[in-house]
């Protein structure tokens, strides 16, 4: 068990450390000493046998002083009064830009949007592996043509405190679960690949039940079986409907970073200085919202104490908000949304999604793919890439199929949509009723720091996107 405060558990005295904090941020205009605990484990088991099991603890600080646009940002994995004074000098270095008013310290909040416990020790080890042999044996009775399977528990435990140089304190406990499942579906020469996952901010309890894991690898034996029969992609510019769910992963990277506070202070978003333009079409409706009761992407607070919200960005088509850490929101002038987040005490905070989705429409999704005469269907995606400056997005569809007169018809292999962000945004034409959040499945990449996220959207029918097939 985690003592209350983690610089206890390292046998520091408080007001020592709580002074040399004070040095290290002495005319600085904003800053923390964040310190963090982590516990985190994996197993893989992989063509018949528990390939690999893996268990981790991780503790350190990092020190970070904010000056105007300037941040001096040390960090250490030996929590110790030596390392902090050694951090506490070097980012003092970090002069220029001082306003003379140090930063109010963030809101309080008595909300808690998942429990303490710590999914490392329930259920024991041996449990964890039996079961991922089961999920084994089940995916290959499922149908004679399965002919790898490859399947995974995740969990971590991460306790963050938070010492400013003002006296506050701020403290959470983040448990984290991931279950997948992957198989590989042969028939003859041909082979294809379907997975599925699902997790959240809870312990193993929920995600280990029998209809869970049985229900993901259902699905993941059927994406299998349906690519196998899949055709080569048509090519061309067509109307595309989106599934609803992860698909949202493509408004996640198309236009969810560039709504991010520090592309859009220095300009180098395709969206900056459009705050209260119209950006997309009429009914579209973005939101970015990390109180979601135990959802991956969810934080009681963010890495910088400030508790999260549900931050609207896009309302109506009217581009209304950006997500803020507190130096962005300072330099401009705005609120910190409670988006500061970093991969670990090893990273500065940045401005970061938490669970960014499309509200819902009023279409109803059959009808959505009758509109559509000749398209493509996507209901899965893969790897994508984005240019932030110009919106420009390639990404690849791992489940897609031909429309052909208002109906789904063939699966198609090889699919990638090709695309511009902020002029798709206007493109869309349909949004269904049947708004759904990813599984809990999400990470995301920025400057090099990976983080758990959400996604989600409704059925959407966007008109006229690039296709790139092999067909």
């Amino acid at each position: 068990m985690i003592p209350s405060s983690l610089i206890e558990r390292a046998g520091l005295d408080p007001a020592r450390i709580a002074q040399h904090v004070r040095h290290g941020l002495e005319g600085a205009d904003d800053g923390e000493l964040y310190l963090e605990y982590k516990q985190a484990e994996m197993l893989v088991f992989d063509n018949g046998r528990l390939k690999q099991a893996t268990f981790d603890t991780a503790q350190g600080f990092g020190l970070r002083a904010v000056k105007g646009e300037a941040v001096g940002y040390a960090h250490a994995s030996d929590v110790s009064e030596a390392a902090l004074i050694r951090a506490a000098d070097a980012v003092r270095a970090v002069k220029s830009g001082h306003t003379g008013r140090y930063s109010e310290a963030p809101p309080r909040s008595n909300v808690r949007l998942y429990g303490d416990e710590n999914p490392l020790g329930t259920p024991e080890f041996e449990v964890k592996a039996r079961l991922l042999e089961t999920i084994d044996a089940y995916a290959r009775a499922k149908d004679p043509r399965v002919r790898q399977v490859s399947a995974s528990l995740a969990a971590s435990w991460q306790v963050i405190e938070i010492l400013r140089p003002d006296g506050e304190t701020y403290r959470d406990v983040r448990p984290m679960v991931r279950v997948n499942v992957s198989v590989v579906a042969g028939d003859g020469d041909r082979q294809e690949t379907g997975g599925h996952g699902y997790g959240g901010r809870e312990g193993y309890a929920k995600f280990i039940e029998s209809g869970a894991w049985q229900g993901a690898v259902d699905e993941a034996v059927r994406q299998a079986l349906v690519n196998l029969e899949s055709v080569p992609a048509p090519a061309g510019e067509m109307d595309v409907v989106l599934g609803a769910g992860w698909p949202g992963v493509m408004l996640h990277e198309a236009v969810g970073h560039g709504l991010e506070g520090d592309f859009n202070r220095k300009k180098t978003s395709a969206f900056a200085g459009l705050l209260g333009q119209r950006v997309a079409a009429k009914g579209v409706t973005v939101v970015d919202d990390g109180t979601i009761n135990a959802r991956r992407g969810s934080l009681s607070i963010d890495d910088e104490g400030t508790p999260t919200n549900k931050t609207v960005l896009i309302e109506d088509g009217m581009l209304v908000g950006y997500m803020q850490d507190r130096q962005n929101a300072r330099l401009m002038g705005m609120t910190p949304t409670g988006n500061g987040r970093r991969e670990s005490y090893a990273h500065v905070p940045m401005p970061r999604m938490t669970n960014t989705y499309m509200l819902a429409g009023d279409r109803d999704p059959a009808e959505i793919i009758a509109s559509v005469k000749n398209g493509l269907y996507a209901v899965n995606f893969g790897g994508g890439q984005v240019d932030i400056t110009s919106g420009k997005y390639v990404f690849q569809c791992t489940e897609a199929y031909k429309i052909e007169d208002g109906k789904v018809t063939a699966p198609v292999k090889g699919a990638m949509l090709i695309g511009n962000g902020p002029t798709d945004l206007n493109r869309i034409s349909m949004i269904g009723n049947d708004l759904e959040l990813d599984t809990g499945i999400g990470t995301c990449g920025k400057n090099g720091q990976g983080v758990p996220v959400g996604v989600g959207q409704p059925t959407l029918r966007i008109d006229r996107i690039t296709v790139g097939g092999t067909g």
